[in-house]
Formats: C-alpha cells, structure tokens, sequence
C-alpha cells in the first residue's frame, strides 16, 4: 500500500478518484493499494513561548530576545483527530511507501514535512509535483515522482521563512509593548508595509496643492494646447495675444507605433489587475483561483512565473479555444504562442492559465468572485496569443504669435490584442482622437481661446481595494452577489 497525503480534503478526494482509492473511511480514502489523507492546510505549528518557560507568560524586557536552541511544535485542539490519523498511517506496516501531494510550493513542503517529522515515520518519501489538477496531470504526475530529498532545501527555505516570522514577530512585539505599555504588534512582513503606508500617509499630508494653468484653442474639430504655467497673469496674457492673431502650423509629425500583447498572469499581477478592475483584495483573489484551481479549471495559483515552457506549447491552441468558448467569443482563436514560452524563466511552476478540463463548462454556473477571476485568466490568455496592437500617433505643433501649442491624436490601425477585451467591454477608454489632416504653414484664425485650470494631485494612498467600476459586473450572472 502508498499513502499520500494532500494539503486539503477537497485535492485528496480529485487524487483519489484518479488513483482509485474511493472508498471512504475516517480521514482518508482508499482502494487500488493507495491510502489517500490529508492535511487540512497547516496542522502543525510553531510553540508558543510559554511552552519553552512559563515565565515567558508574563512580558518583560529582561527576558528579550527569546531564541530558542531548538524550535518546538504544536497542533491546534481542533486538528488533533487528523493528526492521529495521519500519524498512524504513516506507521502502518503494510504501508511501504509515502507520496507527498500537498500543493507544489515552500509552504505545502512545510506542512507535509512537520507532520512526517511529527509522526516519526522512516518510511521513505516520493514527491508528486503537478500545477494542474486535471485528471491528465495528476496521472502523469504520478507517472513521474520525484525522490523527496530533491526539495529538501525547498523545506528548509520554508522552515527558516517560518521561525524568522516567530523570532520577529515574538521578540519585537513585546520589545515595543513593553517600551510604550501597550500592546504593538510587530511582524518581518506587517511592518515594514506599515511603515510604507505611515510614509504614504505622512506625504499626503503634507502635500499643499499648486493650481497650474493652460490656454487652450479649440477649432471645430481639434483643440491645440499650451504647456503648464503656474501663474494665472503670464497665462491672461498668453490668451489676449491669441484672441486675433492665427494659428500657423508649424510641424507635423506622424509615428507608427506598436504595443506588444501582455505576459500571462503569475498571481502577483493576477492580484494586482483584480484589485483595479473588480475591486477584489488580494487574498479574496488567491482564495477565487485556489478553488478555481481545486475545481481543475485553472492551473496552480502560487506561482511568480508569466510563461509556460515548451513541452506545453502544443496544447495551447486547444486551451485557447477553450478560453474562446468560456468567454463566448466568436473570432479566430489567437495562435501567437511563440513570446509565452520560454523555459528558463519558469521555475517551480508556470503561468496561470485555463485547463483543458474546463473545455464545455458553463462559466455561469460559478459565484461570481470565480467568474471573474476566471474570466480574467481566460483573457489574459488570449491577450498573451494575441497579435501586436499597432496605431498610428500625430502631433502637431503650432504657434500664435510668439506662443507655442500642440495637440496630439491617434489612429488605430491594428486593434490586435486589444480586440478581446473591446469585444467584452473591458477595455480602457481611449480619450485620443483622429486629427484632420494638416499641413505645416496651414493658417486657424477661426478657434475659440479659453484658459483651463487644475490643481496639482497628492499621491494616491495605498489601497487593496479601489472603487468598482462595474466593467466585468455585466459579464456576472443577475443571481450572482454583489461584493
């Protein structure tokens, strides 16, 4: 018999339905000489102080820094009973072997490597390492275990990320409660964001908005501006001198410009555009495409790779019409797959992307937080395979009298990529506009002059939730919640 252990239930019961093991005891499933159990995330954890001495109850600066010689570990009252369960399989003689099938990345090393240490089972180790919970990639991968000293400088990256957060987080929160009585709670990651948004804060206040001016002459179809200046008198002056001088074309000037399709989403990115188009904050977006995950409809969600490598190259124009049917678009599917492979920039796991198990799904049948997210996966796919958005831009420069304007526009000639998202209605407004044709030494005397004033912004305060503007709501279901 093998046992594997997953990090969560609903991964255990995928794994065991592709192995066979289906029949379901207490903790675990089995069947076809697999054992399958799980961990439910993290059952085991660092002590608490007061575990190594009970002085350490109370907090006093005499006793500080606390640094253990040796860390020691706990399990929470409610994560006992699975404890015992794994701790016996792990025991169980007619057990030969174990696979470690918690999620392919540092923290699910972690929590596969505590409860094994935990157990003190020597029975030796496989490692399955897939970023997709299809049907396909879960039997390849356990076509292909990797021996589990392969990762484990992986365990120790995440052990040690693991007691820095304890020896931080305990030594220099009671540091500063006890310095300034009352409790301050310090972390390696949560303060130097504070710190960051204290500073942000600090900018913002002081920060004294300046009003800035322009002379703006407007014909019946294009509108010629001057630069800033920050006094109103010097900008009255300009206005008068253009209230019956013409405006003389001075340069014309014409670029053909290109914008390459974007990178595919890592969970970073993923996050960040999640945060600007629908307001979602990033744990809501982690938590959207780990269950999108764990339903086999994208691939792994912890990953900080934007390519996939060349073995996966001859599926994607299948994941891409896949992406085409879930999103309901009806054009050629795109097959530029060329600038999204790339091996050596992928490290433990590639971009995220569809699956080919959501071929046939019907997006509308998921909450409203997964549709979207999925929706922008499936996007952002396309997108990546896209063609280049190519427009042409003009500038053209003009003077009245000894004054100088310009004004700026664009036509599109190719909308490449950005066709996907226009077709959705996501797509970002574009104020540009086609200029008429114009010709150095042409002559305007019939335009209005007016002067425009605006203020000098503060920078924006740091935020993990901005205002929704609705523009992926419409592709929401009308029974779907509202955040």
């Amino acid at each position: 018999m093998k046992l594997v252990i997953a990090e969560k239930p609903s991964v255990a019961m995928s794994i065991g339905k592709v192995l066979g093991a289906t029949v379901k005891k207490d903790g675990y499933v089995e069947g076809n000489g697999y054992v399958v159990s799980w961990c439910v995330g993290h059952l085991v954890g660092l002590a608490s102080t007061e575990m190594y001495d009970e002085k350490y109850k109370k907090w006093v600066l005499d006793d500080l820094p606390i640094i253990p010689s040796t860390f020691e570990y706990t399990v929470a009252p409610d994560k006992q009973k699975q404890l015992k369960v794994l701790s016996k399989l792990l025991n169980q003689k007619d057990i030969d072997a174990v696979i470690n099938a918690c999620d392919a990345g540092r923290e699910g090393e972690l929590i596969f490597r505590l409860v094994y240490q935990l157990s003190k089972s020597t029975k030796p180790v496989k490692r399955l390492w897939i970023s997709s919970m299809e049907d396909s990639s879960i039997t390849d991968g356990f076509a292909s275990l990797k021996d589990g000293a392969e990762f484990d400088a992986l365990y120790q990256a995440a052990a040690c990320r693991q007691q820095a957060d304890w020896l931080v987080g305990i030594n220099a929160t009671r540091l500063f409660s006890c310095l300034y009585n009352q409790q301050l709670n310090v972390g390696r990651v949560m303060s130097p964001t504070l710190a960051m948004i204290v500073e942000r804060n600090a900018t913002i206040g002081a920060f004294k908005a300046e009003p800035f001016y322009n002379v703006v002459l407007t014909t019946d179809n294009v509108s010629f501006s001057s630069e800033r200046m920050s006094e109103l008198s010097q900008a009255e002056a300009m206005k008068q001198d253009c209230q019956h001088t013409p405006l003389t074309i001075t340069n014309v000037e014409q670029k053909e410009k290109t914008e390459k399709p974007p990178k595919l989403y890592d969970l970073t990115t993923l996050q960040r555009e999640a945060n600007r188009k629908l307001g979602f904050t990033a744990n809501q977006t982690l938590e959207y495409t780990q269950s999108l995950y764990e339903k086999k409809l994208v691939t792994y969600p912890r990953t900080d790779s934007k390519f996939l490598t060349a073995d996966m190259e001859s599926t994607l124009p299948l994941v891409a019409g896949i992406s085409m049917q879930l999103l309901g678009l009806d054009v050629d599917t795109p097959t530029n797959t060329h600038p999204v492979i790339d091996n050596s920039k992928v490290s433990d796991h590639h971009a995220i992307i569809p699956t080919k198990s959501a071929d046939g799904y019907d997006i509308e049948t998921l909450p409203y937080g997964e549709k979207s997210v999925l929706t922008l996966i499936a996007l952002r796919l396309l997108s990546a395979l896209g063609e280049v958005y190519q427009y042409s831009e003009t500038t053209i420069t003009a003077t009245c009298g000894e004054h100088s304007f310009s004004a700026k526009g664009k036509t599109i000639t190719n909308t490449g990529f950005k066709q996907y998202e226009k077709m959705l209605k996501l797509e970002e407004s574009d104020t540009a506009t086609t200029l008429p044709t114009m010709a150095v030494d042409d002559l305007l005397d019939t335009f209005q002059v007016e002067i425009k004033t605006g203020k000098t912004a503060p920078p924006k305060q740091f935020t993990d939730e901005i205002y929704y503007q609705g523009k992926i709501r419409n592709l929401a279901s009308e029974r779907s919640p509202p955040l």
